[in-house]
Formats: C-alpha cells, sequence, structure tokens
C-alpha cells in the first residue's frame, strides 16, 4: 500500500524549482499559478536566496506549487493514502481533489500572508530536539512556556514560542535531547501565536468549492482519515493555530498496511521521519526530476 506524502515550511532550498521547469508545461503551470495569486513562483524558486524564501508568504505557495508538480509527473496512480505535514496538507487536499489547484494556491497565499502578519506581532520562531523521550520532552517545553508544534515521531518534536524562551531552551535542553536546530521558519507555528490567522483563513475558505478526498485523506490533527471535504478545509483552517501530530499520521500509516512511502518534492523531511518510524517501509524522497523513474517503479510495485 503507497502513502504519498508533502513536507512542510522548511524544505524549501534556494534554487529547487530550477529542475523542474523544464519538464513539459511545467513553466506554463508555474506562470499560471503566479499570475493568479500576484506572487513570481518562477523566480522565487529558481533565483531568490534562502532569506527571501524563508518569508512565511513565499514559501508556503512555493512549496504546494512544487509538491502538486512533483506528485503529477509521477502520472496518474491512486494511492492508497495522502498527508501532508503542515502546509503540506494543502499539497494533499488539492492532490485528493477536496480542492482545484488554482484554489489551493490562492488558499495557500491567503494562509501565508495570514501567518506572516501574526508572526511579526512577537519575535518567534521554532527548533527541533533531536532525541528524548516525549514524556520528559513535552513537560519541560511546558514549564518553558514553549509549545510542541510538531510531535513528529521517531524521537523528533519541534518548540515553538517565543526566541527567548528558544534561548532558554539551547541553555536548558530536555534530559536526553542531543541537540536543539533552530529551523528555517518565520514564527512560532501551530501555537496560539497563530491565533489571529485562524480568522483570516476561515474568511479565505468560507467560498471555496470542495469535493470529498478521492483517496483516504490523513490529518494532522489527530492522525484520523478524513471523509468529506468540508471536514478536510475545517480541519486546515484550524491547524495553523494547533500542534502537528505526524506521529499519529505515520501510526495511521502502519493501521492501514503502508508498504512503501514516497515525498513529493522537495522530498526529504518526511522520508526521513519514516525511515527510523516506519520500519520495513520503502521510503522516497522526490528531490528533481532525476528520481521519477525510481518513483515510479515504487508506485508500479505497490499501488
Amino acid at each position: 500500500m503507497l502513502v504519498l506524502v508533502a513536507p512542510g515550511q522548511g524544505a524549501q532550498t534556494p534554487g529547487f524549482l530550477t529542475p523542474w521547469l523544464d519538464l513539459p508545461g511545467a513553466a506554463d503551470r508555474i506562470t499560471a499559478w503566479s499570475d493568479a495569486i500576484g506572487l513570481d513562483l518562477a523566480h522565487y524558486g529558481t533565483q531568490a536566496d534562502a532569506d527571501a524564501i524563508r518569508d512565511t508568504a513565499v514559501a508556503q505557495p512555493l512549496l504546494v506549487a512544487a509538491g502538486l508538480l512533483s506528485a503529477a509527473a509521477l502520472g496518474d496512480i491512486t494511492p492508497g493514502a495522502v498527508a501532508g505535514h503542515s502546509v503540506g496538507e494543502i499539497t494533499a487536499a488539492a492532490y485528493a481533489g477536496v480542492l482545484g489547484e488554482d484554489d489551493a494556491l490562492r488558499l495557500v497565499r491567503k494562509r501565508g500572508l495570514a501567518m506572516a502578519d501574526a508572526a511579526a506581532v512577537t519575535e518567534t520562531g521554532m527548533a527541533a530536539l533531536l532525541g528524548g523521550d516525549p514524556e520528559v520532552t513535552v513537560p519541560h517545553l511546558e514549564k518553558l512556556g514553549l509549545t510542541p508544534a510538531n510531535v513528529n515521531g521517531a524521537g523528533q518534536i519541534v518548540a515553538a514560542g517565543t526566541l527567548e524562551q528558544l534561548a532558554a531552551l539551547q541553555e536548558d535542553k530536555p534530559e536526553g535531547v542531543r541537540k536543539v536546530v533552530a529551523l528555517k521558519v518565520a514564527g512560532a507555528f501551530h501555537t496560539e501565536h497563530m491565533a489571529p490567522a485562524v480568522a483570516a483563513l476561515e474568511e479565505a475558505a468560507k467560498d471555496l468549492p470542495v469535493a470529498d478526498p478521492r483517496f483516504t485523506y490523513v490529518s494532522n490533527r489527530d492522525g484520523k482519515a478524513v471523509a468529506t471535504g468540508t471536514e478536510v478545509i475545517s480541519r486546515l483552517v484550524g491547524q495553523v493555530a494547533n500542534p502537528v501530530r505526524w506521529d499519529l499520521c505515520m501510526e495511521t500509516f502502519q493501521e492501514l498496511g503502508v508498504t512503501a512511502l514516497i515525498e513529493v518534492c522537495p522530498g526529504g523531511t518526511l522520508t526521513g521521519l519514516a525511515k527510523r518510524a516506519l520500519k520495513g517501509v520503502q521510503t522516497l524522497a522526490v528531490k528533481t526530476p532525476d528520481d521519477l523513474d525510481a518513483a515510479r517503479a515504487l508506485v508500479a510495485e505497490h499501488s
């Protein structure tokens, strides 16, 4: 059983979109999406530096566009389930047919802008904790005033809060945590700091045409499969201010009988987690078009 997943913010790197624009029709699609949302995706995906694409309002549409391009390049496939990490949930929703691609790009553009505005209120950020026991780590984070914003499984939790709180974490790591790594994001996503973005996203989503997912759609909120398009959208809206439970998503993949997992562009983060948490499951990160042949072979074997 094949699971298709889409990465979240922080996966982007300068120039990562460049090789994808050589695929037939890809440059035209990027141009059309850019016109629809008023953002030059080709520029940001090929020429902009790391600081420019760290901007939440830029990174989020760029990631969704890249994910949809690479998923389409795999051909007409039928995964057993789809899921995305944070903003990757919008990629997954569009791939599953809950949203049209243009609507997905418009929604993620508004999501990025709303979250950037919320992040500007207070200087905040996120950091990944490597190692440690969640039962020890989570209470320690809460003692420091931090939120376990991403519970990713495979020994990884991402903390979010003010820069002062994150600095205190560097000086006072939970027992068993080997390292604290600052993430390339511009705010404390999936925490109370993002509450102002929820209302803006509700307004942006209220008139969107939605359909029920064509494939099993696994939600970040609790790792549960969601059967209706309206519930997918409701969860997408609320999720910006609530923790991502990727650990529970992976538990659901196991319950569904996953045998292979493909992560769309810019892949790497989620396949790394899967290698540690989903033993025996074949994984593949689609980073460039050079990975497509191997991905198609995996699709043929496991769909």
